[in-house]
């Protein structure tokens, strides 16, 4: 090789320990620049957030290597998984079709509105969560968290939800669950000159951006942390939403945009 491109044998393998020594200082850096997205992340994202930050931050890098330095070094989110049934499907109240027919992508914010309830567990006893997410922005709009499961944790949030965005939507798609087919709910539905839209009996993919919002809540903050009360949770569940998930965290759905920064990019836009 060294005679046929004419060169110096000492002088080739200075060059391959040169290259070899500039490929481990590179990817020092590199491992870095991840560790400190996976920091600030509070250890919540993934390989492929931390590289679309790197990406946004001017690093150039592959998303392979990325995934491969996190993995040698273990930087993963810790995740494990629990279960509780939260909807309550068998009762008498009358059940909308779905009219949102999972037409997820919306052109304007307030259009429509999705909703869940899940729980959280502490050692004071449940704790459980009611949301109502824009399906424009991805933007949790409105919360509640209580530690019963009725109606009133429901409406809280969609109050909470009208307040802050000043508005009602055009529509609010949910599960069939008693709390949202309650005559208390639709009261307020009807008032508000909204449509009320369910999903289907058993399918969880009918509400599929509530149910991801979820998953990302209890992988990245519920299942790593031990709730001593539920104030506690309730502290931790604003910071994961108002302060994180609301206003910095990337979502695959926006471009991996946050949902502040997709709501102002629309804006300018418009």
């Amino acid at each position: 090789m060294c005679a046929l491109l004419e060169v110096n044998r000492t002088g080739y393998y200075e060059y391959l320990k040169r290259e070899t020594s500039c490929r481990k200082i590179r990817q020092q850096a590199l491992l870095k620049a991840i560790r400190k997205v996976f920091e600030e992340s509070r250890n919540r994202y993934g390989h492929r957030r931390v590289y679309q930050k790197l990406r946004q931050q001017g690093h150039s890098c592959n998303h392979k290597t990325v995934e491969k330095l996190m993995r040698e070094n273990n930087l993963s989110p810790k995740r494990k998984r629990k279960f509780k049934v939260t909807t309550d499907s068998k009762h008498h109240h009358h059940v909308n079709p779905n009219l949102l027919n999972r037409e997820f992508a919306m052109t304007k914010e307030n259009r429509a509105w999705v909703s869940d309830v899940t729980y959280i567990d502490t050692k004071e006893g449940w704790l459980y969560l009611a949301v109502f997410i824009d399906l424009y922005t991805r933007k949790i709009v409105g919360w509640s968290a209580r530690a019963d499961m009725t109606v009133e944790l429901v409406l809280a949030a969609y109050e909470d939800a009208a307040t802050r965005t000043g508005t009602t939507p055009r529509l609010v798609h949910s599960d069939r669950g008693s709390q949202y087919a309650s005559a208390d709910f639709r009261k307020v539905l009807w008032r508000d000159r909204c449509i009320q839209s369910m999903s289907r009996k058993g399918n969880c993919w009918d509400n599929a951006v509530s149910e991801s919002f979820f998953g990302s809540l209890k992988s990245e903050m519920i299942y790593r942390t031990t709730f001593e009360t539920r104030n506690q949770a309730i502290g931790e569940i604003f910071n994961y939403i108002e302060m994180f998930y609301n206003t910095t965290r990337l979502h695959s759905a926006l471009g991996y945009l946050s949902p502040a920064e997709f709501a102002l990019k629309g804006k300018r836009v418009a």
